[in-house]
This record gives structure tokens, sequence and C-alpha cells, in this order.
């Protein structure tokens, strides 16, 4: 179950009230992007694809948290119903289903973590998880970013990229593209469009 696109734009602004930073428009950088190339593919669904955009880093609501954001985030969309919010909340930090290539502090207690990776092992992903990681990969705070210079940019901030995960990005970017029929950057309008 989703929220309605009104009721999504409510949640990340209540939450950003609650935490504010560059989160919140990364977050709208990411919807733009999943609801344009979804919306050139013919098998997704445009609005679906920007609610869970939206919706994908909900859990920094709760505060500065690295991994923590991940099992914040699917922990309150459960609470509300929404399923598919949660589960997005869950699968975009890891394309390879591990949170081995996780970039970042494990700001988790054992509960967190154990919820995260039972939750990980137990769910198929699909284009729509695939869609909000490439998204996340493209999207800055100011708007759309080269995906090399996005993941470049996290490696000067944390210290490190795992090849397994910068590769899984590439092949996103090639796989999106392959299946609109369309360059990425173009489709996001990435010269263009500002949040």
């Amino acid at each position: 179950m989703l929220p309605t696109r009104a009721e999504a734009e409510r949640l990340l602004s209540e939450a950003e009230k609650c935490n504010p930073g560059p989160w919140g428009n990364h977050s709208r950088v990411v919807a733009h992007c999943a609801e344009r190339i979804a919306g050139a593919c013919d098998d997704m669904d445009a609005e679906k694809a920007y609610i869970l955009g939206l919706l994908h880093d909900i859990g920094r609501k709760f505060g500065a948290r690295h991994l923590g954001h991940v099992s914040d985030g699917y922990t309150y969309m459960m609470s509300l119903g929404y399923d598919e919010a949660a589960k997005i909340c869950l699968t975009h930090s890891f394309n390879n289903h591990t949170t081995d290539e996780y970039i970042g502090n494990f700001d988790t207690s054992d509960e967190e973590l154990r919820l995260i990776n039972e939750t990980l092992a137990s769910v198929e992903y699909d284009d729509y998880d695939r869609l909000i990681q490439l998204c996340d990969s493209l999207a800055g705070s100011e708007g759309v970013l080269d995906i090399e210079e996005r993941m470049g940019d996290v490696k000067r901030r944390y210290g490190a990229y795992p090849r397994e995960k910068w590769d899984a990005n590439i092949a996103l970017k090639e796989y999106f593209e392959k299946k609109t029929g369309r360059d990425i950057y173009e489709l996001t309008e990435k010269d263009t469009y500002r949040p």
C-alpha cells in the first residue's frame, strides 16, 4: 500500500521540520527522476515511482543517522500501513542485497540491524527497487547529477565506495536506458531541473 502523492508530500514536509537538511530536496530530486524514468517505461507507474522516490529517505525524519535511517524509515512506513514505501526505505541502500556494501556508519542497535538483514534476505527486488537505487545515485539536493560525479562525491565524503556498488549503479543506468530507449540525463532533465 502507498500514500497518495499529496500525503507523501505532506509526510516529507513534516519530516523536514523534525530534521531540516538537504536530504529533503535530495528526496524531491529522486522523486522527479523516478517519475520521469518510470513514465518512459511501458510497464511502470510514474505516480507510484514518484511517491516511492519522495519517501525513500523518510527515516531521516528521526535525526542524523546513517544506517539507522534505513530501519527508521522502514519501521515508520510500516506503522502507517505503507508497506511498499517501507520496502523502498530498506532496499534503496543495498544494490546487492547485503549490508556489507553500506557506505556510512553502522549506527543501529543489534535489533535494528537484525531487522534490516532479515528483511533484506526475504524481499525480492523489482524494477521499483532498482529504479530508486538508480535515482538515489543520480540525485543531489540541487538537481540531477552525473552518476559518477555523485558516487565520487560520496567516496570523498566517506573515504570509500565499494566497487560492487559502483558497478551495480552503472549497470542500473544502462538497464533503464535500454528499457526506456532514452539517455537517462536527457530524460531526467539533468541540465534544467531544480527542486
